[in-house]
């Protein structure tokens, strides 16, 4: 029988520094071996521990790959954030692809990850979480350019272009993600200048 964790009690230093390292090896094992061809096996390895230790952290592979994709997500959007909050509601959509495209091209290794995770059991996300904080921005913009668009479709459709370039980057590792962040912006600016 393996030994579970108490999700009621608050962790110890020495079991959150556990949690991190798992999170850190499976970000990793996915980078190189992609969702299917990682294991909790494996990840146990890698960590130097036994499959029951990482399962005493994590109840199956899915909850530590939702705990990784988490973790990414997090550092992905404290960048968006950041940047989107500097360049003001008119210029929002442009940064958000610069710095989305600029944050995952100085992290490789959480591409894969976002992109593997979203399209397995690990870590699902509804249509509407995956657009509806970029609608958000889109919405803005075009308020204060004075735009007629429609931020739902236009999120749909930006997330997916940043999307389509991930994952071109993740195939042609030479592939010039920040150009390809600059042409994008080309064609926001001539949706929102129209």
């Amino acid at each position: 029988m393996v030994t579970k964790r108490d999700p009621d009690r608050e962790p110890t230093p020495t079991e959150r520094i556990r949690r991190e390292q798992l999170i850190d090896v499976t970000i990793d094992l996915i980078a190189v071996h992609g969702y299917q061809g990682t294991s909790l096996a494996g990840i146990a390895a890698a960590a130097g521990i036994t499959k029951a230790a990482v399962l005493y952290h994590f109840t199956a592979k899915d909850a530590l790959v939702r705990a990784a994709h988490e973790t990414v997500l997090a550092a992905l959007d404290r960048a968006v954030t950041t940047a989107v909050d500097t360049a003001g509601a008119a210029d929002g959509p442009a940064a958000y692809v610069r710095a989305t495209l600029g944050h995952l091209r100085d992290h490789p290794r959480h591409v894969r990850l976002i992109i593997e995770a979203d399209g397995t059991g690990g870590a699902e996300r509804t249509p509407r979480e995956r657009w509806a904080p970029l609608a958000g921005i889109v919405d803005a913009a075009a308020r204060a350019r004075d735009a007629p668009v429609d931020a739902r479709t236009d999120a749909i459709a930006l997330g997916g272009t940043v999307s389509g370039i991930l994952t071109e980057r993740l195939h042609t590792p030479d592939y010039d993600t920040t150009e390809a962040a600059e042409q994008l912006v080309g064609m926001i600016h001539a949706v929102l200048n129209c």
